[in-house]
C-alpha cells in the first residue's frame, strides 16, 4: 500500500512540474494506463489551480525561482515566440501547447501575464491536460515497445 501511494505521489509531483514526464513515469512504475492518465491530469491541474489562486506574491516568487535571481532580457526569441503564439491563438493555443512545450507552471504564468480570466485558464488547461494525457499515455503504453527511446531509457516493457 505504501509503495502504491509513493508511486501516486511521485507521478503527481512530476506531472505538476513537467507534464510530459508523467506518462513515462507511470509506465515505468507499472501503474495502469487509467491510473496514469488520471494522476497526470490531476498533477497538472494541481499546479494550475494553486498558482492561479495563489495571488501575485506567489507568482512573483515562482518567477524569481525560474529566473534563478538573474536579470532576464525582455526581448528574446522565446518571449517573441510566446507573444506571437498568444496573438495568433490566445488562451486556446497556450493551453494546447502547455503540456508538451511549457509545462504547467510556465503555461499558467503565460496565461496570467496576458490577463486571462482565472476560470478560462482552468477550463482550457483542463481540456488540454485530458487531451494530452490520453494521447501521450496511449502512445507510451501501446506503442512504447516500438519506440527506441523507451527501451533505451531503461524502462522495461511488460
Amino acid at each position: 500500500m505504501f509503495d502504491l501511494i509513493t508511486k501516486y505521489l511521485s507521478l503527481l509531483s512530476i506531472s505538476a512540474v513537467k507534464f510530459l514526464f508523467g506518462p513515462i513515469l507511470g509506465f515505468s512504475t507499472g501503474l495502469s494506463i487509467i491510473e496514469t492518465i488520471i494522476i497526470t491530469v490531476l498533477g497538472m491541474m494541481l499546479t494550475v489551480v494553486v498558482l492561479t489562486y495563489a495571488g501575485t506574491p506567489a507568482r512573483k516568487k515562482l518567477m524569481m525561482w525560474l529566473n534563478r535571481g538573474k536579470k532576464r532580457k525582455l526581448f528574446t526569441k522565446k518571449n517573441r515566440m510566446i507573444v506571437r503564439l498568444w496573438q495568433e491563438y490566445g488562451m486556446k493555443g497556450v493551453a494546447f501547447f502547455t503540456p508538451i512545450f511549457f509545462g504547467p507552471p510556465i503555461g499558467m504564468l503565460i496565461a496570467l501575464s496576458f490577463g486571462e480570466k482565472k476560470e478560462r485558464i482552468i477550463s482550457y488547461m483542463f481540456i488540454s491536460a485530458v487531451f494530452w494525457g490520453i494521447i501521450m499515455n496511449v502512445a507510451i503504453y501501446y506503442f512504447g515497445e516500438y519506440m527506441g527511446w523507451v527501451q533505451d531509457s531503461g524502462v522495461t516493457v511488460k
